[in-house]
């Protein structure tokens, strides 16, 4: 019996120091990159964090302001000087995973990640079946806004280009970008993205734009061009007449403010029998491979914290990113925001922009200024075809 009760004992004394060595967390230091907007935020929101789990209490944060695509570079270039928990945005993970300058996240948060967040900002921390950070924001992509005493239906491009006619206002839409340029192609059903290696090198290009689904998105975009109401351009703040604009959240504010009580927002319209697509983007945070054990926990622990439902909402309401997280997504104050309703709606047809080549950026450009030229008018079938696999072909050099 004694023999039995010293050894409960002994039992006793190591799950005793077991639950002290847990207890004791961090209280190292911790250098944190965001936004020079959230700056205040997150502070803020540190010490909350630090209030409820009490064995980070010591722990010395620092928070400094470095926004999204400055973070990644830095990182990429200093992995041991950068910052221990960094945002930056879903098209530069290839390079920071290459640049081992991210810890995969924690498998037990990992879940939380997949089940509390939405499909698109899940597959924009992800390189193949592994997650490489935590979901911050899906609030990055563009949709429609539109005048509704001019508009009189904007589930359609015909629709909306006929009424922007009949009332002598403008159609904004930058076809010479890259970015808004894809709208069409994937909505049609091409497709154009990169693999890369463990490296971050660029070994494969995943493309079929010379194809009738191509021919059809660049007929879509040379009659949206042909159009007395079509401006090119993409910015609120350079647009005038506007009757309806292709734009993203950033510029909510300054559209509502020239459309007054007529603004409104939605998806991106039909155009030719198929939904306009294009690309969706994500804010995430990630945390950098530690040596420390204790202060790789902690930093889980505190990334997973900062991209919790609470505190996205909280972000939003305080700076308007609109949250990935799925709860918060349905609260009254975001889905009463027109900009970002209309965005999660187009979301659903969108894919997250992966890493690309500076040069496919130029080569999109040169494609549009052909268009806007009127260097394709009166091209047929087979000669788009083959601007498109010269098109392709030239794409498929920047693969290394």
């Amino acid at each position: 019996m004694k023999k039995f009760l010293s050894l409960v004992l002994a039992l006793a004394m190591i799950l005793s120091v077991a639950s002290m060595s847990l207890a004791e967390g961090f209280s190292g230091e911790v250098k944190v990159w965001v936004a020079e907007a959230t700056v205040d935020f997150t502070t803020a929101q540190i010490e909350a964090f630090k209030a409820e789990h009490p064995e980070y209490a010591d722990m010395k944060v620092t928070v400094q302001a470095v926004g999204e695509g400055d973070a990644a570079s830095n990182m990429i270039t200093d992995v041991e000087g950068g910052a221990d928990i960094y945002g930056f945005a879903q098209d530069q993970l290839a390079r920071l995973v290459a640049a081992g300058a991210l810890e995969v996240v924690e498998e037990n948060n990992a879940a939380v990640v997949e089940a509390e967040n939405d499909a698109g900002s899940v597959a924009a921390v992800k390189m193949g079946d592994v997650m490489y950070a935590y979901p911050m924001t899906s609030d990055n992509g563009y949709f429609l806004y539109y005048d509704k005493s001019v508009v009189t239906d904007p589930s359609s491009l015909e629709a909306i280009l006929a009424d922007c006619e009949k009332a002598g206002k403008n159609f904004y839409m930058e076809i010479n970008s890259g970015w808004y340029q894809t709208a069409f192609f994937f909505g049609a059903g091409a497709t154009l993205t990169y693999d890369s290696d463990e490296d971050g090198n660029l070994v494969k290009m995943n493309c079929n734009y010379a194809s009738d689904e191509g021919v059809k998105a660049l007929k879509s975009i040379i009659k949206l061009a042909q159009s007395p109401a079509f401006v090119n351009g993409s910015s609120a703040s350079n647009a005038t007449n506007i009757g309806a604009i292709v734009d993203g959240t950033w510029d909510a504010v300054a559209l509502q403010g020239m459309l007054g009580e007529n603004f409104a927002a939605t998806k991106l319209p039909t155009v030719d029998g198929y939904q306009l697509g294009g690309f969706g983007g994500f804010k995430m945070l990630g945390v950098k491979p530690q040596i420390d054990e204790a202060k790789l926990a902690a930093c889980d622990a505190l990334a997973a914290y900062l991209t919790s439902y609470d505190v996205q909402l909280a972000r939003y309401n305080a700076v308007q990113w609109g949250p990935s997280n799925l709860k918060a997504q349905k609260d009254p104050a975001v889905t009463e925001n027109i900009a970002l309703a209309a965005l999660a709606e187009q979301l659903a047809y969108t894919m997250p922009q992966g890493q690309y080549p500076g040069e496919y950026w130029s080569l999109a450009t040169a494609l549009g200024d052909d268009v806007i030229a009127d260097k394709l008018d009166n091209a047929s079938d087979e000669d788009l075809l083959k601007t498109l696999q010269d098109f392709e072909a030239t794409a498929g050099t920047y693969v290394k």
